[in-house]
């Protein structure tokens, strides 16, 4: 009997030599350039960023160990319940749908930020995560170059007479 393959993340996680190789970054030649990184960047390494932003969120939460605690179980529910999982989650033989643990969990989440009033400390390092980044995904190179819509510009940058045929 053959065994099935194992299931694929919902968020995949991308290696972390890759994601600070830090040969791969560079300064973007252009704003729009910078922001085809961004959006390229962003949608390759989500994982990495999601984990790089919980960890700015707990250092932030060091100063309140029992805060801290609260959220560490927090965080594990939303990974194995909704981040990690391929398949329905079944409970007493019936299909939980998506939507009800997205709003559970959101309602944990709410009552538990609530209750431990850490909302101005949440949202500063959230944005410390988020400017992380993007500057992480406007400064490195997406792995797929030839790929790119700017592929002529690169082209021209590369070499110092150009791509120019005689005329």
């Amino acid at each position: 009997m053959a065994s099935s393959p194992p299931p694929t993340p919902a968020v995949p996680l991308r290696p972390w030599l890759q994601f600070a190789d830090s040969t791969a970054l560079s300064l973007p030649i252009s704003v729009s350039d910078a922001t085809y990184r961004i959006n390229q960047n962003l949608r390759y390494f989500v994982g990495n960023y999601v984990l790089l932003m919980f960890f700015v969120i707990l250092v932030s939460l060091i100063s309140r160990p029992l805060t801290l605690i609260v959220f560490l179980v927090i965080s594990a529910s939303w990974i194995y319940l909704y981040l990690s999982r391929s398949e329905p989650l079944e409970l007493f033989g019936f299909d939980i749908d998506d939507r009800i643990i997205l709003g559970f969990l959101s309602l944990i989440t709410l009552i538990a930020l609530f209750a431990a009033r850490v909302w101005s400390n949440l949202l500063i390092s959230v944005s410390i995560g988020v400017v992380l980044a993007i500057v992480h995904a406007a400064f490195r190179a997406p792995e797929d170059q030839e790929a790119s819509p700017y592929e002529g510009l690169l082209n021209v940058v590369d070499s110092p007479r150009g791509n120019y045929t005689r005329v």
